[in-house]
């Protein structure tokens, strides 16, 4: 079994409320260490093999395959997590804007607030990011069709005698 395939089966595994409020609460803080530690560092390129990266965040090999799954898309260059190993080489090339409007998405309010983002993204450009998330958010429904409009069809009839009753 891939080690993707345990993170997935150790996070997503039916549980009682107790046991997900206590898996989620161990491991959202490890998390949110390893974005403090990643936005803090914002010109290193982290890399390294899996295992080495995972001891580095203080995680064991399938939470940090946990970890990367939640940046994955957020990397310049996606990992194929599936084929992950704890030998594999793991590079953590970040596109900021991507992952700042990821976590705007994944609703992580306590990752997106982090201090930390005020040397990463100006407080302007972070707007704009939330702006553009927000538009994407937006849903616009079609202009309808009156029934004794012209039907859209072409017949030349109103709607309400072509299209509406079909």
């Amino acid at each position: 079994m891939s080690l993707f395939e345990q993170w997935k089966e150790r996070a997503y595994d039916e549980r009682t409320e107790e046991e997900y409020n206590r898996f989620w609460g161990e491991y959202l803080p490890k998390e949110q260490k390893n974005y403090e530690y990643l936005l803090e560092n914002k010109e290193e390129v982290t890399e390294g093999s899996l295992s080495t990266l995972a001891d580095k965040f203080d995680m064991d090999a399938v939470t940090f395959i946990g970890f990367l799954d939640g940046i994955n898309t957020s990397l310049t260059e996606e990992l194929d997590l599936d084929s992950l190993t704890e030998e594999s080489n793991v590079k953590l090339s970040i596109d900021f804007e991507k992952l700042y409007y990821n976590m705007l998405d994944a609703k992580a309010d306590w990752l997106y607030n982090l201090s930390q983002w005020d040397d990463v993204l100006p407080i302007e450009r972070r707007k704009e990011i939330k702006k553009d998330y927000n538009r994407s958010r937006i849903v616009v429904n079609d202009k309808k069709i009156g029934r004794n409009e012209p039907c859209p069809c072409g017949s030349g009839k109103k709607y309400k005698k072509c299209c509406l009753n079909k």
